[in-house]
């Protein structure tokens, strides 16, 4: 971790230090196989609730490290700059744990918060529905009340940590005839739950070592004490104000992953013999990863602002969408060029920066498309 950041501090470098170590030892030799597998092992969410992994910025009366914001930075930039999929840490730690520390009662806290530090509850998000995703007030997935319980039905695609996840938060309507106002989220423990069922790991283009899944609730009974929050109706507004969050999380993961390929690429033309000498001494060499550096660090710079903005609780929701989409494209953009210097074995799986052009691509979809993105900023300048 570069020690020139705006925010940084000794703490966070050991941190970093200290989860790269993790991922190296505990992953980097089992994702070939994860890979194939469509999934981590289960064991891997208890080793890193061990390694202090999980739930780093939850207050530690409710299991957590008792961190802040930049914790989960450090954490998510040591995954990355470790080329490492295994478990989605952003969704589990950055999200759900979230939700629950801003919206839940404290018997919700106490329950639940404990259990996911410690990788015993592994948790997942659930909002994309087969003909719904983007579009939240579109969503099908009903949750009627009935006496002490609500009933559940519907289904949810493309949900990352979904094959192991025991705690789900389903965003559901809880009142059909509405759009965003009958939109609520409930917490949802799956474990010997009638009703619920899940697919198996869906064959996705890259990411392919963290478990993508559709789950299907079908009269699923809960009781009423799941709804996240004192009042059905508040999903919308809910999952509105954990926005910037979650996208920056998005942002800091690309530009990490950014200086990954970077790192792969220049030890390789630096290696590479082409016409008797290294290939970092041609000059479109040379270029395109002056170019590349650049542009990584412009984002680095980017981000950095951002990242002090949400710590003052200034990060609003169009600078979060700018970060968003830039820094995915820019992802892009960059790995692409570090894959042509690769040349022929830029293309086979066995080199990291092939493996890293497949998983990037989805940088662009997934926290709401690059073009909703720029939507967002358009209505801000509109108004």
């Amino acid at each position: 971790m570069d020690h020139n950041r705006p925010w940084y501090r000794d703490d966070l470098g050991l941190v970093f230090d200290n989860a790269t170590r993790f991922f190296q030892e505990h992953c980097v030799p089992y994702e070939a196989a994860w890979r194939r597998a469509g999934y981590a092992d289960r064991d891997i969410w208890r080793k890193a609730g061990q390694a202090g992994l999980l739930c780093a910025s939850i207050p530690a009366e409710y299991g957590g490290a008792g961190g802040d914001f930049l914790h989960e930075v450090a954490l998510c930039e040591a995954q990355a700059s470790s080329g490492v999929g295994a478990f989605s840490n952003n969704v589990h730690s950055g999200i759900v744990a979230h939700y629950l520390l801003a919206y839940g009662s404290e018997a919700q806290k106490q329950q639940w918060l404990p259990a996911m530090a410690t990788g015993e509850l592994v948790g997942a998000i659930a909002m994309t529905e087969p003909h719904a995703g983007t579009d939240l007030q579109a969503l099908k997935t009903t949750a009627i009340a009935d006496g002490d319980e609500y009933i559940i039905n519907g289904s949810k695609t493309f949900i990352t940590n979904g094959y192991h996840a025991n705690l789900i938060l389903v965003a559901a309507k809880t009142a059909p005839d509405s759009r965003g106002r009958g939109l609520s989220l409930l917490c949802i423990d799956t474990r010997d739950l009638s009703g619920f069922s899940r697919g198996q790991p869906l064959e996705k283009l890259g990411q392919n070592s963290i478990d993508t899944v559709e789950l299907f609730f079908n009269d699923v009974r809960v009781p009423r004490s799941s709804l996240l929050g004192t009042e059905e109706g508040r999903g919308f507004a809910q999952m509105m104000q954990q926005l910037p969050r979650e996208r920056l999380l998005i942002a800091i993961s690309a530009v990490a992953s950014m200086f990954y390929a970077l790192a792969e690429t220049e030890a390789y033309v630096k290696e590479r013999q082409v016409f008797d000498r290294p290939l970092i001494k041609m000059q479109n060499t040379r270029f395109t990863l002056a170019e590349c550096r650049t542009k990584a660090t412009v984002a680095r710079s980017f981000v950095d602002a951002n990242i002090n903005k949400l710590l003052a609780n200034q990060l609003d929701v169009p600078t979060a969408a700018m970060a968003k989409w830039w820094t995915s494209q820019t992802l892009c953009e960059i790995v692409d060029e570090c894959l042509q210097l690769h040349g022929g074995y830029g293309f086979m799986m066995e080199y990291p920066i092939a493996r890293l052009y497949a998983d990037v691509r989805i940088s662009k979809i997934y926290g709401g498309t690059n073009e909703i993105m720029k939507e967002i900023i358009a209505r801000a300048i509109e108004a």
